[in-house]
């Protein structure tokens, strides 16, 4: 954790004076009426926000430090139901929607507020946060925590929400994506540097989560490259499987002036040769992030200007290819020509072809995703490139994601267009009716499916 700075800290201790000579908290402590605590969080919690959100923009690796200042007692409670939030949703979750490690964090927040005065007043906005925080804590965890709260009738409280329900991996999943979409927005993750090699295997993935989900909001995030190039530098980090991702990390997102460029070739240059099937290793953590991240246009340049792609391996084939399809756009014929020399070249299940369907498949979907309803002449346009593509790579998980990628824009249209007897509606039908057939997307029986009129159910005489 970070140490907050002195800016920081002279801004929460002004809140925090000001939060006690309130006459609003005077009122508040006198009639212990909710109605004044929520006059309370009217006056104080936008402000405490707007403070996380600067930390969280400004300096993201001081945002443990800046939330473990505000459970204080002078701030009354006030804005920890959000803090609590952000505490659940930053620790790190395996495939199974389970806590890597324990969340020490979440156990600190919710003491907190359980040990508050104001406790009354903030156990009505913390319910779903507990149950999803408990949900992915081990039975042991909650335990040992419950065995922390001396108040019998909080330990109830905090009893009813943990739900064998949420034992069921579906169940569990389902409820992480329904209350973390009401995050999407926000900036809350933070981590540590390690210092040490046993620091590093031991944390690393947690870093490469907030890492990527730093770069993929597109915040500012200069105030990451002192601490991303000590990591780097340290040389007991060297030859290992974590330090190639903060290499391909930071060279894909970083903007770096020459100096650092030279700084970040060095090491790259220094491990492709040294490290064992660099090459693959570094592509294959490309195409998690083609699927996963994304990688567009200005990632691609950032990589290939920094390289050597005079070194013959993988890594230099699969940027040359790469070059010439941002340059020459993937619809240009000397492209296309490109592409397919660089398949026939290469083994289709190798990982340098893996990224290359990956790069056209972006293409495919950033142009798709940007089309309105209206413009669904250019949609029919693109599948003739489709089909070219289709043929040359001959890859069923490439079709099968070319085809979500179209069922999702035709239903738009007939979300759209439900005038069967309009120009637009025919369009749609007589295209999806042919090319969809050709394409492999839809049987003749599904099209006749799609287009079915469906006949509404006459209401019941009662």
């Amino acid at each position: 954790m970070q140490a907050l700075e002195d800016k920081y800290w002279d801004q929460l201790e002004a809140l925090a004076q000001n939060i006690q000579a309130s006459p609003t908290l005077a009122t508040y402590l006198e009639e212990e009426e909710e109605e004044f605590y929520n006059q309370l969080r009217q006056e104080f919690e936008g402000r405490l926000s707007e403070l996380h959100h600067q930390v969280a923009a400004e300096a993201p690796l001081q945002l443990a430090a800046f939330e473990k200042a505000i459970l204080d007692p002078s701030f009354e409670g006030l804005y920890l139901p959000r803090v609590l939030g952000y505490s659940v949703l930053r620790g790190e979750i395996n495939d199974n929607h389970r806590y890597v490690r324990p969340n020490d964090h979440f156990k600190e927040v919710l003491l907190a507020i359980c040990r508050s005065p104001h406790f009354e007043m903030l156990r009505k906005r913390i319910g779903q946060t507990i149950s999803v925080g408990f949900a992915m804590s081990s039975d042991i965890w909650i335990t040992n925590l419950l065995g922390q709260i001396e108040n019998k009738r909080i330990r109830y409280f905090l009893q009813q929400l943990n739900s064998d329900r949420y034992r069921e991996d579906k169940e569990r999943a389902d409820l992480y994506r329904r209350y973390s979409n009401q995050f999407r927005n926000e900036l809350y993750f933070s981590a540590d540097f390690p210092s040490s090699l046993g620091e590093m295997k031991a944390n690393f993935s947690a870093l490469r989560q907030f890492l990527l989900k730093r770069f993929q909001t597109g915040t500012e995030n200069s105030s990451l490259k002192q601490q991303i190039v000590g990591f780097l530098d340290n040389k007991d980090f060297h030859n290992t499987e974590e330090y190639l991702e903060m290499l391909a990390v930071y060279g894909n997102y970083m903007d770096l002036d020459p100096a650092e460029r030279l700084n970040f070739a060095t090491h790259f240059e220094r491990e492709r040769r040294n490290f064992p099937e660099f090459d693959i290793r570094y592509l294959r953590f490309l195409a998690n992030l083609y699927q996963t991240s994304g990688i567009n246009m200005s990632n691609d340049e950032r990589m290939s200007n920094a390289i050597d792609k005079t070194w013959k391996d993988k890594i230099s084939d699969y940027y040359r290819i790469a070059d010439k399809i941002h340059s020459l756009g993937y619809v240009h014929p000397d492209a296309i020509e490109a592409v397919q020399d660089f398949y026939l070249n290469h083994q289709g299940l190798s990982v340098e072809s893996e990224c290359l369907r990956l790069l056209v498949l972006n293409y495919f979907a950033k142009l798709i995703s940007g089309l309105s309803e209206r413009e669904y002449a250019d949609y029919f346009e693109l599948t003739k490139y489709f089909s070219i593509y289709m043929k040359i790579f001959s890859n069923q998980q490439f079709n099968q994601s070319v085809e979500k990628l179209s069922l999702t824009y035709v239903g738009k249209l007939l979300h759209r267009f439900t005038d069967k007897r309009a120009k637009d509606y025919q369009d749609v039908k007589k295209f999806v009716s042919t090319q969809f057939v050709d394409l492999g997307f839809l049987k003749d029986k599904e099209v006749v499916e799609m287009f079915k009129t469906r006949r509404k159910k006459r209401k019941t005489e009662e």
